[in-house]
C-alpha cells in the first residue's frame, strides 16, 4: 500500500488488485485531515491498512469513518478501525447499515446515517452526501468537500489500469487521456451494467448536480486522483449508454488463461 498526499488535507492509501483480463484495479481510501479527521473507505481485506494509516494519522484520533459502499473491497479494516478508533462514528445509509450488519453487529450508538444532499460538519468544512451517477451498490454515496473541492466518488468513474504502478500513482494524468477514457468506460459497462437500459435523458439528468459542483479534484476508490478533469469525466458518463456492452470471458478463455499457470504444489 503506498501513500500519496494531495496538499495538507487529503492522504491518499492507494493499493491495487489483479483482474485477469481486464488489468490492475486501483483500490484507494482516503484520510481526511479534517479538524475532525475523516477516514474514507477503509481498504482490502488483510491489505496492512491499519499500519498505513498509523503512517499519516494516529487511527485513535478518527472522528468519522465514512464508507462510500458497504463491499469488502471499501470495508476491508473496517471492524479493526472501529476497534482502534473508540470515538469514531460510522457514517453510512440505513440501507448500509443493514448491508453491513450482515457481517455481524455494529456499534448502533455509533453509527450516523445520512442521505444524498445532506451535510455532515466535521468541524472545519461540511462534506455534502450525494449518490453517483454510475454505482453497483444502490447504498453507494459518494461526498463533496466545501473546503478543497474535492469530490470523493466511490466506484463512479473507475477504470482498471495497464500495471500495478499506474493503479497506485498520484495522477491519472500519468495515463494518457484516450486510453484513460477507454478504461474509464470498459469499468463503466462492467461495474454499472444497468446503463444500457436506462432512458437516455433520465440518465444525464443525474449528471447536472456533478456538472454544478465542477469539483476541482475527483478521488474516486478505483481511479488514480484526477485534478481539473471534471469535464472529460462528465463525458465520459454521458457516453456510457452507448458504448460497448462488457461481456466477461467464458469457461473457454479461462481454460485458456489457467493453462498458463503453473499449478501451485
Amino acid at each position: 500500500m503506498l501513500i500519496n498526499r494531495i496538499g495538507r488535507d487529503i492522504s491518499v492509501l492507494a493499493d491495487s488488485v489483479e483482474v485477469p483480463g481486464l488489468g490492475f484495479v486501483p483500490v484507494n481510501a482516503f484520510v481526511l485531515h479534517a479538524a475532525e479527521p475523516v477516514v474514507i473507505d477503509t481498504g482490502l481485506p488483510g491489505a496492512g491498512f491499519l499500519d498505513a494509516l498509523g503512517s499519516v494519522l494516529d487511527p485513535g484520533d478518527v472522528e468519522w469513518i465514512w464508507i462510500t459502499r458497504p463491499d469488502r473491497d471499501h470495508t476491508g479494516a473496517l471492524r479493526e478501525l472501529l476497534a482502534a478508533a473508540p470515538r469514531a462514528r460510522l457514517v453510512t445509509t440505513f440501507l448500509g447499515m443493514g448491508i453491513l450488519s450482515m457481517e455481524g453487529p455494529l456499534p448502533m450508538e455509533r453509527l450516523y446515517l445520512l442521505n444524498p444532499g445532506q451535510s455532515l460538519d466535521v468541524g472545519d468544512r461540511r462534506l455534502t452526501a450525494f449518490r453517483p451517477p454510475l454505482f453497483d451498490n444502490p447504498s453507494t454515496t459518494g461526498c463533496s468537500d466545501e473546503h478543497t473541492g474535492a469530490c470523493f466518488s466511490s466506484d463512479c468513474f473507475g477504470a482498471p489500469m495497464p500495471t500495478a504502478e499506474l493503479a497506485a500513482c498520484p495522477d491519472a494524468g500519468y495515463l494518457d487521456r484516450a486510453e484513460l477514457r477507454e478504461r474509464q468506460l470498459l469499468w463503466a459497462t462492467a461495474d454499472s451494467p444497468w446503463v444500457h437500459t436506462v432512458d437516455r435523458g433520465r440518465y444525464l439528468a443525474t449528471l447536472t448536480e456533478l456538472r454544478a459542483l465542477d469539483p476541482a479534484l475527483i478521488l474516486g476508490t478505483h481511479l488514480p486522483p484526477a485534478a481539473g478533469r471534471a469535464p472529460d469525466f462528465l463525458e465520459m458518463l454521458a457516453a456510457a449508454p452507448g458504448a460497448d456492452p462488457f461481456v466477461g470471458p467464458d469457461q473457454a478463455a479461462l481454460e485458456q488463461l489457467l493453462a498458463g499457470f503453473e499449478p501451485v504444489p
